[in-house]
């Protein structure tokens, strides 16, 4: 899993400031699966969930307002994606306040295949939409 979130041109979506977002999702999941690698996950998984919360909701609305201007036909499946994996992390990040959680690898894999997946299977339908309406 060492290479599980590192960004590679696969996940490219064609759209500059999107793909520069995406990355940014990368090294914060990467962060934390560092820090579990090395022991240190429980400490500072209540910053890195906020972090990626917060940076995961900014984005998903940066990508759902340039879909809403392009009138990008699969803004709805996109927007139940997105909401998805705020819910799965807010819940996440809860049960990890209370104490009754803490970083595990199912989390680690949770989040590498659904941010892989995600990006590879719903993102990748919109670069060439972008592209076509001279979104790069």
């Amino acid at each position: 899993m060492d290479n599980a979130f590192q960004w590679t041109p696969a996940y490219s979506v064609k759209v500059d400031a999107l793909d520069a977002q995406h990355k940014k999702l990368f090294e914060i999941i990467r962060e934390l699966y560092s820090a579990m690698r090395s022991g240190h996950g429980n400490d500072i998984v209540g910053n890195v969930l906020r972090r990626l919360t917060d940076y995961t909701v900014d984005h998903f609305a940066a990508e759902e307002k340039l879909m809403e201007k392009h009138a990008y036909p699969q803004l709805a499946e996109h927007r139940v994606a997105h909401r998805d994996l705020v819910n799965k992390v807010l819940a996440f990040k809860k049960e990890f306040d209370a104490g009754s959680s803490a970083v595990t690898p199912d989390l680690m894999i949770f989040l590498q295949k659904w941010l892989t997946n995600h990006i590879q299977t719903i993102d990748q339908k919109y670069g060439d939409f972008f592209n076509s309406h001279g979104v790069h």
